[in-house]
């Protein structure tokens, strides 16, 4: 079953046209990544799918309900179903980790103190980090602060989450780090994931399904095997020769 069906979408900013009709399926409990060239669109259509920008044309459905050009009220509600993990893990400096990982729980929910507390526990479990929650984000690590972001956008247990460029700025232990808890959520969990990277090496390792895109469009989807094997020039060229032998060797 399809969680988000996106049809048609098409944004543009000023003439720079960014989304040129865009589909897409994102089907429940999958990993999708969205692959493409910097400034393909990739981010934007994460942003459509929250409703942080409004698209020029096109039909956005979330779990069979259209919820393009639904008003900021609907949106928010809309929201609450969905995890966020920013690129650059956007923790308030000012809260300590507890205060951070419980903000939408204390926002969203009726949840009791105390239930607050167990909730936040768990999670910082869930990424690996127990029992700091009384540290603050300036004593954290950079994989440290991206763990507690994630622990954020799942603590309400969305049905969704998305990543934006989940490895940026990580060395290769904590890109390992970050990818084996997103799948870890995911089998925990039972969320679907919707990732957005440049890193191609990440994206293989943790994909069910792969999206380019190409101008504007989908230009191709499928399991990150068929990308390798597939004779399509789009693919072909944006991959390239050198790293389609790394990821074929890994």
């Amino acid at each position: 079953m399809a969680l988000f069906e996106l049809r048609g979408l098409r944004k543009a900013f000023g003439p720079n046209l960014v989304l040129d009709g865009l589909d897409l399926d994102i089907v429940t409990n999958e990993v999708i990544t969205i692959i493409g060239e910097s400034g393909s669109g990739k981010s934007v259509l994460l942003k459509a799918m929250m409703g942080l920008i409004e698209v020029d044309a096109g039909s956005i459905r979330f779990d069979d309900q259209e919820v393009t050009g639904q008003s900021e009220r609907e949106w928010v509600r809309t929201r609450r179903r969905i995890g966020m993990l920013f690129q650059e893990s956007a923790l308030f400096d000012s809260l300590n980790v507890y205060e951070n990982v419980g903000y939408a729980l204390r926002e969203q929910t009726k949840m009791s103190e105390q239930q607050i507390a167990k909730r936040v526990a768990e999670t910082l479990a869930l990424v690996a980090l127990p029992g700091i929650e009384e540290m603050m984000p300036s004593d954290l690590s950079g994989g440290m602060r991206k763990r507690v972001a994630l622990a954020r956008a799942v603590a309400v247990r969305p049905e969704i989450v998305f990543y934006d460029e989940p490895a940026e700025g990580l060395d290769p232990i904590n890109v390992t780090r970050v990818n084996r808890l997103l799948l870890g959520l995911k089998k925990s969990l039972n969320v679907t994931s919707v990732v957005v990277t440049h890193n191609l090496k990440a994206a293989f390792a943790i994909s069910d399904r792969l999206a380019l895109i190409h101008d504007g469009q989908i230009a191709a989807t499928g399991a990150p095997e068929s990308f390798l094997e597939t004779d399509d020039p789009v693919v072909r060229e944006f991959i390239g020769d050198r790293m389609r032998r790394v990821l074929r060797a890994s």
